[in-house]
């Protein structure tokens, strides 16, 4: 009885211990601080036909629930993995990312899924993987002045942006065991996985029509680089996509991808996002797209970061 209790405190300390590797914050690129020897590369994607498209390629998946989450551990292009639907939106994002930290030796994120584009030189159907992300909804709600809106003298963290009338941007408050608590306007994706991602990518063919023939204009792409944002507001609103654009320079939109980016920095493991658009936040020409391409979407995200996962054998 003594030597089961004994390994039984043996396995939960080795699975619920939280595994450390540094992202920095956007402003500064700070380098991952040491990732662990050993571990698993975590995959996340927030609905059902990204969660399609991402649990057919693992290989002897074995799956189990925690809490009412769906967890499949696997190989993926020989890769020991955990793919976790996250559930959409913030906080179900950042929750369940954190509970994967927790309970297994995670030592880096991937997250997979579709975005509305918002640059204008993307289409539906391209995949970008941002440097960067923003938490675009993270505000002060100004007061009305005669000249426009304002946040309090006094308060901290706000980023000097435009506002998008009384919504003023604010920056995010959060430290790590190797970075002091400061205010981050963004988080850095890890440098490296950038740079194996743009080694990956190559000629991929990705997707241009759906199952019911519904396609594309042109080829999809793929884009390495640029910044994304994420809110708890699915955008579909061609004033708010200009503006998303022109402050933050934004490429797509999600609600997601910040808030585990936000997650990963804390403690410290490595982080990068793919995403393809499947809509154009309200630039598209008649009716929003997403309902049409979303699978299409999904897919094409996954043919890129199955191509990234086979860079990092």
């Amino acid at each position: 009885m003594i030597r089961s209790a004994y390994l039984l405190l043996t396995l939960l300390a080795v699975t619920a211990a939280p595994f450390a590797a540094a992202t920095g914050a956007a402003a500064t690129g700070a380098p991952a601080t040491g990732a662990p020897a050993t571990g698993q590369t975590a995959i996340l994607c927030a609905f059902e036909p990204e969660w399609t498209a991402l649990v057919a390629l693992v290989k002897h998946p074995r799956t189990r629930t925690f809490e009412g989450v769906r967890v499949v551990s696997g190989t993926l292009e020989g890769q020991s993995v955990l793919l976790m639907l996250s559930g959409i939106s913030i906080v179900n994002a950042a929750m369940n990312t954190q509970f994967l930290i927790d309970h297994f030796p995670v030592k880096r994120i991937v997250f997979s899924g579709i975005a509305g584009g918002v640059d204008p030189a993307l289409s539906v159907g391209d995949v970008i993987v941002p440097e960067r992300w923003v938490e675009s909804m993270e505000l002060t709600m100004g007061r009305a002045m005669p000249d426009g809106f304002a946040a309090p003298a006094w308060m901290p963290g706000m980023t000097g942006l435009p506002g998008y009338g009384m919504m003023l941007p604010r920056g995010v408050r959060v430290g790590s065991a190797h970075h002091p608590e400061e205010y981050h306007d963004s988080f850095a994706a890890d440098a490296g996985l950038l740079a194996l991602a743009r080694s990956a990518v190559g000629s991929i063919a990705l997707k241009d029509c759906t199952a019911r023939q519904a396609c594309l204009g042109k080829a999809p792409k793929v884009v390495i680089g640029g910044t994304g944002v994420s809110g708890p507001a699915f955008v579909d609103n061609k004033e708010y996509r200009e503006y998303l654009y022109t402050t933050f320079h934004a490429a797509v939109t999600d609600m997601e991808s910040a808030a585990v980016a936000q997650v990963a920095f804390r403690n410290e493991i490595p982080f990068i996002v793919f995403r393809s658009v499947s809509d154009l936040a309200g630039g598209d020409a008649s009716t929003n797209q997403m309902n049409t391409f979303m699978q299409l979407a999904a897919d094409n995200s996954a043919t890129v970061l199955t191509a990234f996962m086979r860079a990092l054998r």
